[in-house]
């Protein structure tokens, strides 16, 4: 246990892109989460007038309709960060059952569960998505959600499978089946806690791409515009021509949000990259060694300058 909370503190606050990620994340989920707590308006009230400039009472200014647009960024980013964390946790949940049973099990299971990758990694979600718009009128944040993870777990499915395929063939598991430990154990006390970084780095690319595959289905139109999202907002910013007018403050927020969460989320994964990728690890740590070499260089130089004390007579 000890060795795991170091771990967790080295890779927090040792690794300056991991320690920058997680705290512009957590940043935003606080205030998206906790909105009530950092504004008074409601999202979808008229309180003032339209396309008011920022000011003390309106902070990022006001839409057309004259409702708060900083209570719409903070309000709106709930749903935009949940339609990302549904849509990574259902591709995680499918790519491991699917990823791990297919490499672990092997013969028939491996190749009825490749072919039903296979099939399902040919079908493309965003002209699904769009047809889907186009049908239904429009899309609910609830269906782009689901869209987005059952049709981007093929990917991660297929990585996973190719790591068990490895896994299954080491020392410790074999160690495993001659002490008699059951397949289910196996699977998850031996082959699973191998995988963490694989499956944190497709769990955060895929929370990247469903929140940014929202926001442009809502932008271009594809969306439900009466949903207070990010893209919502965008779509309902640029049918007013805000920008024309000079209310850059309608486009501003909602897009700074959206790059903070891509950037941070971002900086994340490549920080468990290198964590998981064995030669960026090795940089990192010869990187660290040759900073502490350093240190250590000046120290010793500087004792060396000092000038020794007079002795008394």
């Amino acid at each position: 246990m000890k060795n795991k909370l170091n771990a967790i503190k080295e890779f927090m606050f040792d690794n300056p892109k991991a320690f920058s990620g997680i705290s512009m994340v957590l940043l935003l989920c606080v205030l998206s989460f906790g909105a009530n707590l950092f504004t008074s308006y409601e999202p979808n009230a008229r309180v003032a007038r339209p396309h008011q400039e920022p000011s003390v009472d309106h902070i990022m200014g006001t839409t057309r309709m004259g409702r708060d647009v900083w209570s719409q960024t903070l309000y709106g980013g709930r749903t935009s960060i949940m339609v990302g964390f549904t849509a990574g946790a259902f591709v995680i949940f499918m790519a491991v059952v699917v990823g791990v049973s297919a490499g672990y099990f092997g013969g028939i299971v491996d190749n009825t569960l490749s072919f039903f990758t296979n099939l399902v990694m040919v079908i493309p979600s965003l002209p699904l998505m769009l047809v889907l718009a186009a049908f239904l009128d429009q899309v609910s944040p609830l269906v782009i959600a689901v869209i987005i993870g059952a049709t981007s777990w093929p990917w991660g499915a297929r990585v996973i499978r190719a790591q068990t395929l490895s896994i299954r063939n080491k020392d410790f598991v074999h160690a495993a089946q001659v002490m008699g430990e059951s397949k289910h154990r196996m699977v998850f006390c031996e082959v699973l806690p191998n995988m963490l970084s694989i499956l944190a780095s497709s769990f955060i690319g895929t929370v990247i791409y469903a929140i940014m595959t929202q926001a442009t289905l809502e932008f271009i139109g594809l969306g439900d515009p009466l949903s207070n999202t990010w893209g919502a907002m965008l779509y309902n910013a640029q049918q007013t021509s805000a920008i024309r007018i000079g209310a850059w403050w309608e486009i501003l927020a909602p897009s700074v949000a959206l790059a903070v969460l891509a950037i941070g989320l971002a900086l994340v994964n490549f920080s468990i990259d290198e964590i998981s990728n064995p030669k960026l690890r090795a940089q990192r740590i010869m990187s660290k060694y040759n900073r502490e070499q350093k240190k250590m260089n000046k120290l010793r130089q500087a004792q060396e300058t000092q000038v020794p004390p007079l002795k008394e007579a």
